[in-house]
């Protein structure tokens, strides 16, 4: 063997070969299903109770059509499990159908707006082959209003001394109803035709937590008073008097009262009351009623 004559010779790199490529994945490794079924929709289950009544109140409801529109079902039940009052209700932004099971009776309702200052609202009874259809107009003047119905007419009288009036006639009765209202003071008086019955409400807001509401009819002489205060958002105080059932009473909310459940705590609206006859205090009543909201 030949020895290399020049010690420094070096010997040339080997050239550099490409990876072998990645092999493609396997378009059969995860067949497609030939039939896909939807998901199911998410369920809302609210139940309420009622200590007075000793009844249930059950409603179970899911959007539908990509949240379009709302399927509910709603039903009462004792203490012995018997159903009462079940209602299937099929909602959506312009049309409602509300069908009673034990009547087997639907009730149809529709509401749509004609320009921004026009609606129209249509209700129909489909067993008592009885409707109705409103009409509400928004005048240019802000503060006026006016609303024509079949077969109850209801018409805006407009701004009065920085106040609403109102006139309502119903079953051959006219109610006149003014109504004045600022950050912390409501007026309310109604006269009555042919009765002449006057009646008045004021409202009176002490501090952003405290009001005070008052009634009197001047026919009877009855009359009401409510004191409330509010804690926060889900805490409400309530207790009055009414003169014409003797009862003097007290509540506690828990959850907001005129909220719904899934915007309280735990989902979970609790009101507790005491009634209190003045004439019979022993036979004092102390209630509760408890709705509760699940999502499945």
């Amino acid at each position: 063997m030949e020895s290399n004559p020049n010690p420094n010779h070096m010997v040339p790199p080997t050239p550099a070969v490409d990876p072998p490529p990645h092999p493609l994945p396997s378009t059969q490794s995860h067949p497609q299903p030939i039939f896909s079924f939807p998901r199911r929709p998410a369920l809302r289950v609210t139940t309420e109770f009622d200590s007075d009544s000793a009844i249930f109140f059950h409603k179970i409801s899911c959007k539908l059509l990509d949240t379009l529109a709302k399927f509910k079902l709603s039903f009462h039940n004792n203490s012995k499990g018997e159903i009462s009052e079940p209602q299937l209700s099929f909602v959506s932004k312009h049309l409602s159908l509300h069908y009673d099971l034990e009547d087997q009776n639907a009730l149809v309702k529709s509401s749509f707006d004609v320009g921004p200052k026009l609606h129209f609202k249509a209700a129909h009874d489909v067993k008592a082959q009885q409707g109705e259809v409103t009409m509400l107009a928004n005048l240019a003047d802000p503060g006026y209003a006016l609303e024509l119905s079949t077969p109850v007419p209801s018409v805006g009288l407009g701004q009065i001394l920085d106040g609403v009036g109102t006139a309502h006639y119903k079953d051959e009765e006219l109610k006149l109803r003014y109504c004045y209202k600022d950050d912390e003071l409501s007026f309310i008086p109604t006269f009555s035709v042919p009765s002449n019955a006057l009646s008045f409400a004021f409202k009176r807001r002490l501090t952003p937590s405290d009001k005070l509401s008052y009634w009197y009819n001047c026919d009877s002489n009855f009359w009401s008073a409510v004191y409330k205060r509010t804690y926060g958002k889900d805490f409400k105080f309530k207790a009055g008097y009414d003169s014409e059932v003797r009862l003097g009473w007290a509540s506690l909310w828990v959850g907001d009262e005129s909220g719904k459940a899934k915007a309280a705590p735990m989902k979970m609206k609790v009101q507790f009351m005491l009634q209190v006859p003045q004439d019979d205090i022993a036979s004092s009543v102390l209630m509760f009623r408890v709705k509760k909201r699940w999502d499945i």
